[in-house]
């Protein structure tokens, strides 16, 4: 009988100790295993087409975007947009299209990003979102050879200023000296042709367009003194973070392994 209440006693130990070992928590081990599952997922971003960027550019500004004679793309544009496609995993479709289309496009989510030399401004930011800063532009004036406009100041005796639709030069030139003398071109080359034609009296452009244009028709100078100094960016629809981040994150690799100031040095060689 004792034996008996000696066992006894010892099985209610037993489930005492049990009951007041370490707790089990099932909810605990799972959380922790959807964190883990969590912490290894990439950024998850979704593009117009699977495992494309669509880039929507107006692919006449040299040396940021252009056309080759066999109808594929180039430009300084065009090479970081194709090396950020493939940090990303992704396969470059550049469509081409006028400025302010190219803009709409991000915006409205028809394309992925907007590139085409695209300054940074209040007006635009109200709009878009934009990527780290990966170009600086300067607007400049274009006139011909011998013009009474010798300056930034003389552009207020110009009868007619052409400029490119959508742009910042034709933004600056409609506010600094009204509509009323202001022609928006679809291009920058239109614009320039119609300075050699004699419908404007100057062209207020970018200047690494600017020099291409002037070394292509002669009798044209680019004025020394800058119009305006900008910051390029890249354009994305308003709220599409994730593939915001995951762009400026590939951008700051390019800059760091140097691929990105290769590109630069193709087109822009250093003077």
């Amino acid at each position: 009988m004792k034996k008996f209440a000696a066992l006894l006693l010892a099985v209610a130990m037993l489930f005492t100790l049990v009951a007041c070992g370490p707790k089990t928590d099932n909810n605990d081990n799972n959380n922790d295993d959807q964190q883990v599952e969590d912490n290894n997922n990439e950024p998850a971003f979704t593009t117009v087409e699977e495992g494309k960027l669509h880039m929507s550019t107006e692919a006449t500004f040299p040396p940021y975007e252009m056309v080759r004679d066999d109808g594929t793309f180039e430009g300084i544009d065009v090479e970081i947009a194709t090396a950020i496609a493939e940090k990303l995993g992704l396969e470059l479709v550049v469509d081409d299209m006028d400025f302010d289309g190219a803009l709409l496009a991000a915006q409205n989510g028809q394309s992925d990003i907007a590139m085409a030399g695209i300054t940074v401004n209040e007006e635009r930011l109200a709009v878009m979102d934009f990527s780290d800063t990966y170009a600086k532009g300067v607007q400049v004036i274009i006139v011909k050879e011998g013009s009474a406009i010798a300056t930034v100041d003389d552009l207020a005796n110009a009868e007619l200023i052409g400029t490119q639709r959508g742009t910042t030069g034709f933004i600056y030139c409609s506010g600094d000296y009204g509509d009323d003398h202001v022609v928006a071109y679809d291009n920058g080359a239109t614009a320039v042709q119609a300075l050699v034609n004699g419908q404007v009296d100057a062209v207020v452009i970018d200047n690494e367009p600017a020099k291409a244009f002037v070394a292509a028709n002669e009798g044209l100078t680019i004025l020394d003194t800058e119009y305006a100094n900008e910051d390029y960016a890249i354009g994305f629809a308003k709220g599409n973070t994730a593939l915001l981040d995951a762009v400026n994150a590939a951008l700051a690799e390019l800059k760091a392994d140097g691929t990105f100031q290769a590109i630069i040095d193709t087109y822009i060689p250093a003077e």
